[in-house]
């Protein structure tokens, strides 16, 4: 290796570095890559992936609330009310949080009750839309009985 001094014309010759040697099989691709594999066991299996006509598991994509707001254009405020146990007392209490789901038809009014399905974001604060839910407590159809088609006599109209 040569060097030059800029305060000096003449050149100063180092002596040369004796090498570094390392000898290792794994150097400059001496060895085989199968030894670079981990070895296989029968207790590690990729995970299954699951059947593709199952549909894909959806969690926290959709809750149901109360309407408790119309005022603005195609947006309803929706209130959902869900049970979590309290922080400290292990208690279950009540938590209500408010969001703002897309309406496009101006169908809700105060006190519907409706579906929010999880969407991609509308504007800054809605990324759900509201979905009709059927009510729940509908009275039940009765069942008409007519009473001479049995073609018995009651207790009280038979005769002794």
């Amino acid at each position: 290796m040569l060097l030059t001094s800029s305060s000096s014309s003449s050149l100063v010759q180092l002596p040369p570095l004796k090498s570094l040697k390392i000898s290792s099989p794994f150097l400059n691709g001496s060895s085989s890559i199968h030894h670079l594999k981990k070895p296989f066991s029968s207790f590690t299996q990729s995970k299954p992936s699951p059947p593709s006509f199952l549909p894909p598991i959806q969690a926290m994509r959709s809750m149901q609330g109360r309407v408790i707001c119309t005022a603005s254009d195609k947006t309803v405020k929706v209130e959902v009310v869900r049970l979590a146990p309290h922080p400290k007392y292990q208690r279950r209490v009540r938590i209500k949080k408010k969001y703002q789901a897309h309406d496009p038809e101006n169908q809700f009014k105060v006190g519907d009750i409706v579906q929010l399905d999880k969407c991609k974001p509308i504007s800054k604060t809605k990324a759900f839309i509201a979905v009709a839910v059927p009510p729940r407590n509908r009275p039940k159809p009765k069942e008409v009985v007519p009473s001479q088609d049995l073609g018995l006599p009651l207790e009280s109209q038979q005769v002794e």
